[in-house]
């Protein structure tokens, strides 16, 4: 589906770690921080090793925790929702846009205000079997309103402007999963800038590659503290390695991963180019095919970040049949994506069914992830469109 882009000069500098006796927070890891810092232009920048880690730090840092509610997006990979249950808190969908994928900031404003409110007008949102959740004394915790997650959807910013002024007006801090992003720009501002925290991610099909990892920025200096010393096994500023003053994990990232990070930062502009051009073919070669939409890129994204490409088949169509059409012809694809909260898991804990949230399960059931990466040949993309045609 996707082949990274690795060069000579990413084997060197994985390699230069082998010849050292520093294999973890080593040199390499300030270094691929730092890449980060300037790229977003924030004042912190942690390395992690995960997409998921990252998100689950933030949930931590800005304080949820048993029994708070997290607004977000059924559409996106699950982890996005699964970092807030890792803290016993409950996360509450709005649907999407169904141009972009990304949050509808109008149902946003509308659930923020109802959530606050409470009583029957918050009752709409909530799932049908909503948890209840006791504190250690056994008094019920009413599940409030404490932060907002908005995703980046296949690398395009969501409307951070709309969703910033709605949290800034309820006090609501803003966990920007920019996982799929790395590279976009908002208007004049870099993906994962606009929120509170901002996190990446660089398993191999991301823009760049540590093979697993991901990166947290931040402005906020007790954010990064906090974010810091959970990374560490809980050690705090001060601890020796045997101290550990918070509850924390191992989530650091290695020499290695960090050394390949540091590398692949030194040309992402020319990594996204080449997905961007890649991009343009598929567009050329899609022209043929009307029935096959291509995602809409909005004005206000100032540079798109592919991470996969994505088209929508008709509706009605049989995705399936394609999908086992075009692997007869030696092509894979994917679903992309399945929604949150049909997984089997949150429907039997929460009671989620098909219908609740219609334009996410729509771009869910006609989402078709075609074959992608930088290094894609013009044949390759023709050879695709085509069989895509025919399967069609």
């Amino acid at each position: 589906m996707s082949s990274p882009d690795i060069t000579e000069e990413d084997r060197i500098a994985v390699q230069s770690v082998i010849r050292t006796t520093s294999l973890s927070m080593g040199p390499w890891i300030g270094k691929f921080e730092e890449a980060f810092r300037r790229l977003i232009g924030s004042k912190y920048a942690i390395a992690v090793n995960s997409g998921t880690a990252g998100l689950h730090l933030a949930i931590r840092a800005v304080g949820i925790q048993l029994g708070d509610i997290v607004l977000t997006t059924p559409f996106s990979f699950v982890a996005s929702s699964n970092a807030i249950l890792f803290e016993n808190a409950l996360p509450v969908y709005v649907d999407v846009d169904p141009v972009t994928g990304n949050m509808d900031t109008v149902q946003l404003a509308q659930a923020v205000e109802d959530l606050t409110a409470g009583g029957e007008s918050a009752r709409r949102w909530l799932p049908r079997k909503l948890p209840r959740y006791f504190d250690d004394a056994g008094h019920e915790i009413r599940a409030t309103l404490k932060a907002l997650l908005p995703i980046d959807v296949f690398g395009q910013p969501a409307d951070m402007d709309t969703i910033r002024t709605v949290a800034v007006r309820h006090n609501l801090p803003v966990i920007e999963d920019s996982c799929e992003a790395l590279g976009a720009i908002y208007k004049t501002t870099p993906a994962g800038k606009t929120g509170d925290i901002g996190i990446f991610a660089f398993y191999p099909n991301k823009q760049i590659t540590t093979g697993e990892g991901g990166m947290i920025v931040t402005d906020n200096e007790a954010y990064a503290k906090t974010m810091l010393a959970l990374r560490n096994q809980g050690r705090a500023p001060g601890d020796n390695w045997l101290q550990h003053t918070l509850l924390g994990y191992n989530y650091r990232l290695d020499e290695m991963s960090a050394a390949l990070g540091a590398s692949q930062m030194s040309r992402l502009d020319s990594l996204l180019a080449a997905r961007q051009h890649v991009v343009d073919l598929y567009s050329k070669y899609l022209a043929d095919i009307p029935e096959v939409e291509t995602l809409t890129v909005l004005p206000t994204t100032t540079r798109m970040s592919w991470f996969v490409f994505v088209v929508r088949i008709p509706r009605g169509a049989d995705r399936r049949a394609i999908a086992d059409r075009l692997a007869a012809k030696g092509i894979p694809v994917r679903p992309y994506f399945l929604p949150i909260h049909l997984q089997p898991f949150m429907m039997e804990r929460f009671g989620y069914q098909p219908g609740d949230f219609p334009v996410t399960e729509d771009l869910g059931k006609r989402g078709l992830a075609l074959p992608f990466s930088g290094i894609m040949k013009e044949e390759q993309v023709e050879l695709v469109c085509r069989a895509l045609r025919e399967s069609l």
